[in-house]
């Protein structure tokens, strides 16, 4: 584990409430743990209850299930993981999801059908062409009591018998935004792996 968990690397917390992460870097490393200094106070977080981990390294996005072997503040020692899983080299996790939504450009609506999302933007299927150069407004439902509304401005279209394919970045509202995107494609991630 020394290798893949250095020096100021910072790692994505999330305990059983996701609604909870937190994100910090890690400050030392030992045979059997880490310490990590988090961005805020730990909510949720309990002494010896496994948490998931998340962190980019030079092998791909890290994954693996830990648990706090103290709690002192914002400082966090870390068990270290009996083992990991690497999910893929993306910076962003990307999952499939497939919903039926509508994006919004001043007083006009254009029904689409999102294909996939990541923390980064989505790729999506429209019958109407949509201007490269406009920002649109979303609402994403995450969960039951989660929505996230953010900005969509497509990168790429492509044009094809029944309409069109469409890729673009999110513009968010804020940084915890993005890191609730984050949060939920892990997560999601790791439910459709272990099924």
């Amino acid at each position: 584990m020394r290798e893949l968990v250095v020096e100021n690397q910072e790692i994505l917390v999330i305990p059983n409430d996701f609604t909870k992460a937190c994100k910090g870097r890690v400050t030392s490393v030992s045979a059997g743990d880490f310490t990590m200094e988090l961005d805020r106070e730990p909510e949720g977080m309990l002494l010896n209850v496994f948490c998931e981990f998340y962190t980019q390294t030079n092998h791909g996005k890290l994954y693996f299930d830990s648990y706090p072997k103290s709690i002192n503040g914002k400082t966090l020692v870390i068990a270290s993981p009996a083992k990991h899983k690497f999910l893929q080299r993306r910076q962003y996790t990307r999952i499939k999801y497939y919903n039926d939504l509508t994006l919004y450009k001043d007083d006009s609506s254009y029904p689409v059908t999102i294909l996939d999302i990541s923390a980064g933007g989505m790729k999506l299927k429209t019958s109407e062409n949509l201007d490269i150069n406009a920002s649109y407004s979303l609402t994403l439902p995450l969960t039951d009591t989660v929505m996230l509304s953010c900005r969509f401005e497509p990168i790429r279209i492509e044009r094809s018998n029944d309409g069109y394919t469409v890729s673009g970045q999110f513009v968010y509202n804020s940084p915890r935004d993005r890191m609730v995107l984050t949060q939920y494609c892990a997560k999601r991630s790791v439910e459709i792996q272990n099924k």
